[in-house]
């Protein structure tokens, strides 16, 4: 039997803007090695659902990688929701200058795109992929949208049409979005040559009240928040293996978001899958230098914040407290390797203690909402749904908008995004706790 080695085949690639991405072939020979290292490896198996699929095939063919079916290695793709923990967990990669030069996450999404482009997408596929697209639907009809997605008759429909598991929480609709609001209100007080905020078309239609509150809690810290135009940051388009949507995508954003970071301004964006997008995957997908300049300067809302922290700029005026909290740190977050900024930032109310919620809750994406994979999803959030509900805290909180879903889908509760937390206390009745005027 030919022994599979370690070190790259010279089919490797991991830019979609290099031929040798698309060729068949040289996809095999990476996914042999790959496979091979991480069968041999294990240090990721109690992560995603991949990696447990993968080593129980490998196992059934006597520990044979080349044996895989082609059934096999796609049930390994499908079950990697791209949480990128893997990579934060290998020490074979090039972030490590590792001869391996292994990228998992970045490896299932070279399979993904060459499936897509070889066997095509269904329904399902092609609306997840255009979140902006679903939500503008929403926002045309929110009430009977919202309505509609809590009957148990049209959700069974809607599973046997798209898909869609008819007992999954779906976000909510707003008739007006963010972008509306803030284009009628007067401007927020302070600086606006300091940083734009990028919303996040799920924010944008789903979820306005967390950019509102970042407004808010800029202000307070001296910073007018601008919006520029912006579109969907394209990861739900590259996860399915849309690289093409996930590149035009990335371009207008590019476009509308130089001129701002030319001018000095920081990127702030709410959502950490957003953040990670343009920070980690802009660069190759693009391609461009106007691509590596929008990389540099995008920020976490946290990390920013926390930056002002560090300067002695923070403002502290807090006046009422959200007691214990539960914290949930989601992956995409610490995929960025900036630290526990949102936890270190709630400590700094007074009387507020943190537990922090160091697990994957399960939702990623779009890949909780399958009918195929909710089940598994909530199997897979299980340790981070019972820890948030052992932390018996007064408030849960959580950056990820969509994680917040998957926590109401387990625990009745909607953790709410760490700079709501900060708004509210900085209102005299944000929490039911005040705090005495500082002086």
């Amino acid at each position: 039997m030919d022994v599979i080695k370690g070190a790259p085949t010279a089919g490797i690639a991991y830019n979609p803007n290099d031929p040798l991405y698309w060729d068949r072939t040289a996809l095999a020979g990476e996914l042999e090695r790959v496979f091979e290292i991480c069968h041999g490896c294990r240090l990721c198996f109690n992560l995603c659902p991949s990696f447990p699929e993968l080593f129980q095939a490998v196992d059934g063919h006597d520990g044979g990688v080349r044996a895989l079916t082609e059934a096999e290695r796609e049930r390994v793709l499908d079950t990697c929701y791209q949480c990128k923990l893997c990579y934060v967990k290998c020490p074979y990669t090039p972030d490590d200058h590792h001869a391996f030069q292994l990228d998992f996450p970045r490896l299932m999404g070279r399979f993904a795109a060459i499936r897509r482009k070889e066997k095509g997408a269904g329904l399902r596929e092609r609306l997840l992929a255009r979140p902006e697209t679903i939500g503008r639907l929403g926002q045309a009809t929110a009430p009977l949208a919202n309505w509609a997605n809590r009957q148990p008759l049209l959700r069974r429909g809607m599973e046997a049409a798209i898909g869609i598991h008819r007992d999954k929480i779906l976000p909510d609709f707003y008739s007006e979005t963010f972008e509306e609001w803030f284009r009628r209100r007067p401007a927020p007080s302070g600086d606006p040559s300091i940083a734009v905020l990028f919303t996040t078309c799920f924010v944008n239609h789903n979820n306005p009240q967390v950019a509102k509150d970042a407004v808010e809690v800029f202000s307070k810290n001296g910073i007018a928040l601008t919006c520029p135009k912006q579109n969907c940051c394209g990861m739900p388009a590259l996860e399915s293996g849309d690289v093409a949507l996930a590149k035009q995508l990335a371009r207008s954003n590019i476009e509308t978001l130089l001129p701002h970071v030319e001018a000095g301004r920081k990127i702030v964006a709410i959502n950490p899958t957003c953040s990670y997008m343009l920070r980690k995957e802009y660069g190759e997908l693009d391609g461009s230098e106007a691509a590596r300049k929008v990389a540099a300067a995008t920020m976490d809302l946290c990390e920013f914040l926390f930056q002002l922290k560090q300067e002695g700029s923070f403002n502290r005026d807090f006046r009422s407290t959200p007691g214990k909290i539960a914290y949930h740190l989601p992956c995409h977050l610490k995929a960025q390797n900036i630290g526990y900024r949102s936890r270190d930032l709630m400590r700094l109310i007074p009387g507020a203690s943190i537990r922090l919620v160091d697990q994957c809750c399960g939702h990623d994406g779009t890949w909780a909402m399958k009918k195929e994979f909710f089940p598994l999803s909530m199997l897979s959030g299980k340790k981070a749904f019972d820890e948030m509900k052992d932390a018996d805290a007064e408030i849960m909180a959580t950056d990820c908008p969509m994680a917040a879903l998957h926590f109401d889908q387990a625990l009745g509760r909607r953790p709410i995004h760490p700079i709501q937390v900060l708004a509210r206390a900085y209102r005299p009745d944000g929490f039911p706790q005040a705090l005495p005027p500082p002086g």
